[in-house]
């Protein structure tokens, strides 16, 4: 079960070539990421120092690198990725990431379509 803590991140907006179709391949289109992030965040909430947090800049500085690095058919597979890296820090007990593409080629007026999964520390 996750801490009760949560660092969330909103709206983290990239460029990058994600999808199956050969117009996805070819040009930029913009993804956004949203993320909430599981941990004990008492201790910086006592020591006001960010040693004893995470810092949310390097995250979203990671996520992004994620997101504009090698494309991916799915989104499945973007989030998958994003949350492995945050998992990577021993004090995250889970993560959930929202991938979202904010002009998702279909043949209606549709705003985004994204994927959200959660993915626990291994007990």
């Amino acid at each position: 079960m996750p801490a009760g803590d949560v660092i969330e991140l909103r709206g983290l907006r990239v460029l990058s070539r994600h999808g199956c179709l050969p117009e996805e391949k070819e040009r930029d289109q913009p993804f956004e990421v949203d993320l909430d992030i599981h941990l004990d965040l008492s201790g910086a909430g006592q020591s006001d120092d960010l040693g004893d947090t995470l810092d949310y800049g390097g995250i979203a500085v990671a996520a992004a690198a994620i997101v504009a690095g090698p494309p991916a058919h799915l989104l499945e597979r973007v989030a998958e990725r994003i949350a492995g890296a945050v998992l990577a820090d021993a004090r995250v007990t889970a993560v959930t990431v929202a991938v979202r593409k904010l002009r998702p080629p279909v043949p209606v007026d549709l705003a985004t379509a994204g994927v959200r999964i959660t993915r626990h520390r291994p007990a």
